[in-house]
């Protein structure tokens, strides 16, 4: 099950296919990497994913997976070393459940609520906080979400916000998740970037930041 061709359509910026890069890596799977210039979308990306028509999306063995969620659990399934989902099943349940609030209610909120607030910015700030802060009780005294290694939960969290949406906010001159204020979710942020599949995933500061910038213009003038 596990043999055979694996092919990643992803783009270098979008935390959603970071993420399935991480779980490749971690696991030690060779896989072959197609990078997708998102405005100027590839014949191939529509026809393997004709209804999202998005990154990223796993091809092995004939199966074809979009959705960054679904391709983990994939990974997780197919190749059993360096397990990145709970095996309790109520720990699972729960990993699935802050995945999906920090790409439903942090991304929103983080990201495009606040980028049109003109003038209720800092009440965005604060809420956003008040989501995040959800975070920061859930790692507290663990070196990773997982426990003491990189799991799923760790994988969605680190691709979405200290990778993605903090370059925004620092971006918009926004520090929005201060050491004094979320001393855990700091520290994990220092762990994650001691673990060499997160490292490799990272992208560019720079231009992460004027990416995100030029993505909230267009927001802004919609």
């Amino acid at each position: 099950m596990a043999e055979g061709i694996v092919k990643l359509l992803g783009f270098w910026g979008s935390p959603f296919s970071r993420r399935v890069e991480m779980a490749l890596k971690l696991k030690g799977v060779p896989y072959e990497y197609l990078e997708e210039d998102l405005p100027n979308k590839t014949p191939l990306l529509l026809e393997l994913n004709p209804i999202h028509k998005k990154v990223p999306v796993l091809v092995h063995n004939g199966n074809i997976l979009p959705e960054s969620h679904l391709i983990l659990e994939y990974i997780d399934q197919t190749w059993s070393n360096n397990p990145i989902l709970p095996q309790d099943p109520y720990e699972k349940a729960m990993a699935r459940f802050w995945a999906k609030f920090v790409d439903d209610q942090i991304l929103t909120l983080g990201f495009r609520s606040l980028v049109k607030a003109e003038k209720g910015r800092e009440v965005a700030i604060e809420e956003t906080r008040e989501q995040i802060m959800f975070l920061e009780k859930e790692v507290t005294g663990k070196d990773f979400f997982g426990g003491k290694t990189i799991g799923f939960l760790d994988m969605v969290v680190a691709s979405m916000i200290p990778f993605c949406l903090a370059r925004l906010w620092e971006g918009m001159g926004i520090d929005m998740i201060p050491r004094e204020k979320f001393p855990e979710l700091n520290r994990w942020i220092k762990n994650l970037k001691e673990v060499e599949a997160v490292r490799e995933c990272i992208p560019p500061r720079d231009k992460q930041i004027e990416r995100m910038t030029n993505i909230a213009e267009k927001i802004k003038s919609a």
